[in-house]
């Protein structure tokens, strides 16, 4: 079955809520290609392995977290950004991206996916008082120690997380995917156990150990992946269209 594109990102721009979020790049549809969808495509980046992908699978449409045109980006269309949208527009598919809309969403967003998967319950934002703040709060259902915990990551995540061991059990989670390890410190507020982030700094480690909790670096683009499955889902269940889940493996 075909659902009609402007039809599907419309829906997809109204269950996110995207227009009222201010971002750092344009969330919805970044390319058009035609105008009628069946299949879709997603995946954390639009990078060219996932687009060669969806050329080979047969998408009319791909789905992303990370897309095109950052704030700040040079907008000439030259070498790696040409040859990306060459391949969409020589082969007619659109590209569809959601950022921070898709951190947010209280369904389908990167954190509460995230929550899902390593059996946490979500309680509350990261820091209520700060909108901007992108992370949430919450708790286990029994305390553990952190290197069981970070075992639970790994094997959720197939990847081996960087651990900062802090001195205590862990019970309370606060978490932010992807770049998100700048909210330690709204993390040390909140009073949580261990900070999840997808990313390390330096100083990272330093606010980790001196404030007493431990912290885990899960991966950027594997802490990343939950989100865009789930809006994928959503939409392939409320058009009767397939989806299909591309993962490129991304160390970082």
């Amino acid at each position: 079955m075909a659902v009609a594109l402007n039809t599907l990102v419309e829906e997809a721009d109204r269950y996110l809520n995207s227009a009222k979020i201010h971002d750092y790049c344009p969330n919805g549809l970044q390319v058009e290609g035609r105008p009628q969808v069946m299949r879709i495509v997603s995946g954390v980046t639009a990078s060219q392995a996932l687009l060669d992908a969806a050329v080979q699978a047969q998408a009319d449409l791909i789905l992303v977290h990370h897309g095109y045109f950052w704030k700040g980006e040079n907008p000439c269309v030259t070498g790696m950004k040409q040859r990306r949208l060459k391949t969409l527009l020589k082969h007619d598919i659109s590209l569809l991206a959601y950022h921070l809309p898709l951190d947010l969403h209280p369904e389908v967003g990167n954190n509460v996916q995230l929550a899902r998967h390593l059996d946490i319950t979500v309680e509350s934002a990261l820091d209520p008082a700060d909108s901007k703040v992108v992370g949430l709060v919450g708790s286990l259902a029994e305390p553990v120690s952190p290197r069981d915990f970070a075992r639970r990551v790994q094997e959720v995540t197939g990847r081996e997380p960087l651990l900062v061991e802090g001195p205590e059990m862990i019970r309370r989670v606060g978490w932010c995917t992807g770049g998100g390890q700048g909210y330690i410190d709204h993390a040390v507020a909140a009073g949580v156990d261990l900070y999840i982030s997808g990313e390390a700094s330096e100083q990272t480690f330093h606010s980790a150990r001196e404030n007493g909790i431990s912290f885990i670096a899960a991966g950027h683009h594997a802490t990343e992946r939950y989100g865009v499955q789930a809006l994928g889902e959503y939409l392939a269940r409320r058009f009767a269209v397939e989806h299909l889940f591309i993962d490129c493996a991304n160390p970082i």
